[in-house]
C-alpha cells in the first residue's frame, strides 16, 4: 500500500469518528471560550478533536509534523518534509450558534505541496475529498470541474469582514459585478460551494493555513485560481486574505482591485 493511500484510510476512518465524537456532542453542554474576539470562539470539542486527530497522526506517522488551530500540533517555521494541517471545527460560531454548517478538514502537504485535502459537511454528512493528481470526489464518487464561469456569471462569496468594514470597500464594488453575494460562515462550506460550482469566488479577509491548505488542494485540481490580495501565492505559515476563484474571475478580481 502507497503512503497516500494509506493516509487516504486513515483519514477517511478518522473523519467517521470524529462525526460520531461531535454527534454525541450534540446532546451534551458545550464549554465555549473567547479566544481574540465574541465572534472567535473555542469549544471543549475543537480542542477534544484536535488533540485525538493529533495523538492519531503521531501514532502512525511519528515523523511528520502538524499545523493545527488549536495549540496541539507543532510550531512551524517551514513546510519541509510531511506537514499535516488540521481545522477541527471549521465554522464555530456556527457550530455554537446554530449546530449546522461547520466542517472538519484535513490536508497533507509534502515539501510545502499540497498532496491530500478533505473537507467534511458535518451537517450534509458528506466527504469532498482530492488527491493531487487524481481528481476530486463526493463521498467517494468522482466530480467534474464546475465550467469557468467569469465574474459577471455567477454568485460570489466572502466574509462578514469585507462586507462590513471599510477597509475592504474596494471589494464591496468587486462584489457588485457578481450576480450576488453569499456567505456560509465556514471556509470549507464555501470550498465546497466551489466545487460544486454554485459560486465563481469565495474572498476571504483572514484565513489560517489550516482553513486554505485542504480546499486549495481540491480547487486546483478544478484548475481554480488561489492567492493572497495582491494576487501572489499564499503562505500557509501564516493568516492571508485570500482569493478562490475561476480562472476567468481571478483576473477580474485582480485587475479591478
Amino acid at each position: 500500500m502507497s503512503e497516500i493511500n494509506k493516509r487516504d484510510q486513515l483519514i477517511k476512518q478518522w473523519i467517521k469518528e470524529t462525526a460520531e465524537m461531535i454527534e454525541d456532542a450534540k446532546e451534551e453542554s458545550l464549554k465555549v471560550e473567547e479566544k481574540s474576539a465574541r465572534n472567535d470562539l473555542v469549544t471543549n470539542m475543537d480542542k477534544q478533536i484536535e488533540e485525538a486527530l493529533t495523538n492519531k497522526i503521531r501514532s502512525n506517522f511519528p515523523e511528520d509534523r502538524i499545523c493545527g488551530e488549536e495549540g496541539f500540533g507543532d510550531n512551524l517555521e517551514d513546510l519541509n518534509g510531511t506537514v499535516w494541517f488540521i481545522d477541527p471545527i471549521d465554522g464555530t460560531l456556527n457550530f455554537v450558534l446554530q449546530q449546522e454548517n461547520f466542517a472538519v478538514m484535513i490536508a497533507v502537504y509534502e515539501e510545502g505541496k499540497g498532496v491530500q485535502g478533505y473537507i467534511y459537511d458535518v451537517t450534509s454528512k458528506k466527504l469532498y475529498h482530492g488527491i493531487k493528481g487524481q481528481g476530486v470526489f463526493c463521498n467517494d464518487k468522482p466530480l467534474s470541474a464546475p465550467e469557468n464561469k467569469g465574474l459577471s456569471e455567477g454568485l460570489m462569496a466572502t466574509n462578514s469582514q469585507l462586507m462590513t468594514q471599510d477597509a475592504f470597500s474596494e471589494y464591496r464594488v468587486i462584489a457588485g459585478k457578481s450576480m450576488g453575494v453569499r456567505m456560509l460562515g465556514s471556509a470549507g462550506l464555501e470550498v465546497i460551494e466551489l466545487i460544486k460550482g454554485n459560486v465563481i469566488a469565495y474572498v476571504a479577509t483572514k484565513l489560517s493555513p489550516w482553513d486554505i491548505a485542504p480546499g486549495k488542494i481540491m480547487l486546483e485540481e478544478f484548475g481554480y485560481k488561489i492567492s493572497n490580495f495582491s494576487g501572489e501565492p499564499v503562505n500557509l505559515l501564516k493568516t492571508n486574505q485570500t482569493i478562490f476563484s475561476t480562472a476567468r474571475a481571478f483576473d477580474e478580481i485582480v485587475t479591478n482591485k
